[in-house]
């Protein structure tokens, strides 16, 4: 299932473009990494286009204290609608992706990311093929779904070299459960033009529309009550209404039939939660060859974001007299930046040297909208249009900027021993301005102000040792620090915070999240089996927490430091091929994250010391079996994942669960004037497994049960054809 990084100082393993393709097309990148060790990936619906309804986690850390780039740019902060992020599937149609390559202890210094306490997700894109012609797919499936994706290739135009091609992918599907669709819809351009012998430029652009129904968030007690199905009311908007009526105890309130058994039934589903947001992303690279020992590389990259996270809120009434209304967590961002290096071989060196900048402006702003009375309209969809809103609680407004600087070098004492060492120097520095405040909406006044978070010296170092040309040992060593996340009021953030006397206290007080990754391991490399044995231990300094309170619609989120967490793990691996086209992959993971120390929050003492992290699992297995026979191929892989715990204080855990998917298929070859004609069949969730998938979505509790985890989407049947010309 993957290429275990022979000679590399770090645990490093890359996912090609041919293992990619046993998925269904367009399924999202990150579930295709998800099959690596250490890796546990959750998505709620099946191809991943929702991202409300998946997690990332890469040995304890969660996606925003990873680091991701594509050809080098930085994809920045990973999670739901972040300002600072954009989501691998978002960047980049799956079916334009080369490799993957995933170093899940801790990247290289020169990774340009300003969130990677845990490791690096480094993407490649496709170049532009030397024939002219193109690529094209077309995929059915359950619950409607479809996905069409074309890319066409212009070939070499000119003796120069100049190529480019033009891809665009849309897809659908409706939701498994509730009502509702999830639509994503896509362009990807890249160019490359060769200046001479020496130095190549290749520009990158992306364009992309989602809007998504998402799924609605359950707790243990609506789960064991009424069910995996439960979700929101739409389209039965009289179900929605009346229960906002019950909530503010007015004339014709009433709970839906089973809801008044819930602790919190009012909560337990709203009229609908969509999302929408759109992405312009792209940016130019230079590599030239100065000498034979000196190379130059030099990128400039740009993002803007759209996103809107819509809920029907049931506790603030419309101006038209209706007891519930429709909010907006919504923000605009754009962000650019340039990375440069320099990297020099000389004797048995090589030394690499540059520098990554980012400026970026964020706007977040939280809005609300009128609905209607009960038979006098329909009530609003946000996927379409919107009216002016009827009020806004709050608009706030960022401006950052971040420099990185790194020198290493690479060693090589003997033919069979190597050593990396090096550094990077990370400053960063934030500031907000309060642009509106409503506090009848909002609840208060938010805080403004700037914050800084600066480390001169993070240093990096690794040996490879190769015993033999297959057996070789590897050991790294790394310090790491994640910036301050920027966000809304009342949002996990130092910014977010209820007053500024609390912002003030935070700017003295809030140290930035930093670690220290020890790893360790063996590798062996042959045509017939392939070996990985690692382990680790990450000792981690001030764990800032997601601690979240009230509903979901009105939900109080804060960073809270929970101390450091103490992690120790080993992942493993070994892959066999005992006869050409067969190949069985197996892999295990072990994790134990623990708190060090105690918390208490608003005078209450929660005792977290020696208790499990959340929502990652203590212990994964996933095994992979491929045969491909003359033009029939097929595979079938299955996964389990341990219990995760929910709570902080790990008196609420999910039970773990396994879940196999199956593919098969058939190349056709050349069929007239199509190319590669193939024919594939896949299955998910193959025994239609009920299983808990995302979880802590809306942050977690410390103590007790809360509306933050997703029901996988049951099995699910997908057939594509695809051909190239």
């Amino acid at each position: 299932m993957s290429i275990i990084g022979h000679g590399s100082t770090r645990q490093v393993q890359t996912l090609s473009a041919s293992m990619m393709s046993q998925a269904v097309p367009g399924t999202s990148p990150l579930k295709l990494v998800g099959a690596l060790p250490g890796i546990a990936f959750n998505s709620g619906d099946p191809l991943g286009i929702d991202l409300w309804s998946q997690s990332l986690y890469m040995r304890g850390f969660f996606s925003n204290q990873l680091g991701f780039t594509l050809d080098g740019m930085p994809l920045g902060i990973q999670t739901y609608g972040s300002p600072q992020g954009l989501n691998v599937m978002n960047a980049i149609s799956q079916q334009n992706i080369r490799k993957v390559d995933v170093s899940q202890g801790a990247g290289s210094v020169d990774t340009p990311s300003s969130s990677n306490l845990g490791g690096v997700l480094q993407f490649s894109s496709i170049d532009p093929s030397d024939r002219r012609g193109g690529k094209t797919s077309q995929t059915f499936g359950s619950n409607d779904s479809f996905m069409t994706f074309i890319r066409l290739e212009s070939g070499k135009l000119n003796r120069t070299g100049t190529k480019f091609y033009v891809s665009y992918n849309r897809g659908e599907e409706s939701k498994w459960k509730g009502s509702g669709s999830q639509f994503i819809q896509q362009v990807n351009a890249k160019l490359v033009q060769p200046l001479g012998e020496k130095t190549t430029l290749k520009a990158f652009f992306n364009w992309d529309q989602v809007s998504a129904d998402t799924y609605g968030d359950l707790s243990l007690d609506g789960l064991h009550k009424l069910g995996s199905r439960l979700d929101y009311y739409k389209p039965n908007y009289a179900a929605a209404y009346r229960t906002a009526l019950y909530a503010a105890g007015l004339p014709g309130g009433a709970l839906p039939a089973g809801y008044s058994v819930l602790n919190d039934p009012v909560d337990a589903s709203y009229y609908d939660g969509p999302a929408t947001s759109h992405d312009y992303f792209g940016g130019a690279s230079l590599d030239t060859h100065l000498t034979s020992q000196l190379d130059w590389k030099t990128t400039l990259y740009g993002h803007g974001k759209g996103f809107n996270a819509y809920w029907t809120n049931a506790y603030v009434p419309s101006p038209s007299g209706a007891p519930l209304a429709e909010q907006n967590e919504g923000s605009v961002s754009q962000r650019g930046g340039l990375t440069s290096a320099m990297t020099y071989k000389i004797a048995h060196h090589v030394i690499n040297a540059g520098i990554w900048y980012e400026y970026g402006e964020y706007t977040p702003f939280y809005d609300f909208y009128n609905e209607p009375v009960l038979g006098q309209g329909a009530p609003l969809d946000p996927k379409k249009s919107l009216p002016a809103p009827f009020a806004e609680a709050w608009r706030l407004h960022y401006n950052n900027n971040t420099i990185q600087t790194h020198l290493q070098d690479t060693y090589s004492i003997l033919p069979n021993l190597k050593i990396n060492a090096g550094f990077r120097s990370l400053f960063f520095k934030g500031s907000n301005t309060v642009l509106s405040n409503n506090p009848e909406y909002s609840g208060g006044t938010p805080p403004s102000g700037t914050m800084r978070n600066d480390a001169a010296f993070l240093p990096q170092f690794s040996i490879n040792y190769q015993i033999t040309h297959r057996n070789e040992l590897f050991f790294d060593f790394s310090k790491n620090m994640r910036i301050f996340p920027e966000s809304g009021y009342n949002q996990a953030s130092p910014w977010g915070v209820a007053t500024q006397a609390l912002f003030e206290n935070e700017k003295q007080t809030l140290k930035p999240e930093t670690d220290y990754v020890f790893e360790g391991g063996y590798r062996y490399n042959s045509p017939r089996i392939t070996g990985l044995l690692t382990a680790y231990h990450t000792d981690f300094r001030n764990r800032l927490a997601t601690l979240t309170e009230g509903n979901l619609v009105d939900a109080e989120s804060v960073l809270a430091n929970v101390g450091n967490v103490d992690m120790n793990g080993v992942d493993a691996q070994l892959v066999i091929r005992p006869i050409d086209g067969l190949s069985l992959s197996n892999n295990v993971s072990y994790n134990s994250s623990k708190y060090q120390s105690n918390l208490t929050q608003e005078g209450v003492l929660y005792t977290l010391k020696g208790k499990q992290e959340v929502n990652y699992p203590k212990f994964m297995w996933k095994t992979n079996l491929s045969y491909e026979y003359k033009g029939a191929f097929a595979h079938i892989d299955v996964m389990y994942m341990g219990k995760r715990y929910l709570s902080y204080n790990n008196d609420t855990k999910l039970p773990g669960y396994w879940l196999a998917n199956f593919g098969s298929g058939y190349h056709f070859g050349n069929l007239s004037v199509l190319r590669d004609v193939t024919v594939s069949f896949n299955i998910y969730n193959l025994f239609n497994t009920t299983y808990i998938s995302n979880s802590g979505e809306s942050g977690n509790p410390l103590s007790g049960d809360y509306q933050s985890f997703q029901i996988g989407a049951p099995r699910q049947f997908f057939g594509t054809i695809s051909a190239g010309f």
